[in-house]
């Protein structure tokens, strides 16, 4: 009998190598249980990651809040310098 492209039905020894059902039915269930566990170690991770990339933002914000209190404290620190240099100009000049 020609089967031309197709498969050619199974022999008696291909059957016969086959495992038992229940090993398969194992097999399939502990790689059920192993994708169950990956799934939630992965929800887990992806927790983890929004909560990390929320407190970069925070950290981000304050850092730059910082910056600007530094900016503030330097510029107001330069303009009292600047006057108290003036004001010992002036008492030198006067004596």
């Amino acid at each position: 009998m020609c089967y031309g492209s197709q498969r050619l039905p199974p022999s008696e020894d291909d059957v016969t190598d086959r495992p038992p059902t229940t090993i398969n039915t194992a097999v399939v269930e502990t790689l059920r249980l192993r994708l169950a566990e990956t799934e939630a170690r992965l929800q887990r991770a992806r927790a983890r990651e929004e909560e990390l990339s929320k407190k970069l933002i925070e950290m981000k914000r304050f850092v730059s809040v910082m910056e600007i209190i530094e900016s503030y404290l330097r510029t107001k620190f330069l303009h009292q310098q600047n006057q108290l240099n003036k004001l010992v100009n002036q008492s030198i000049v006067k004596t």
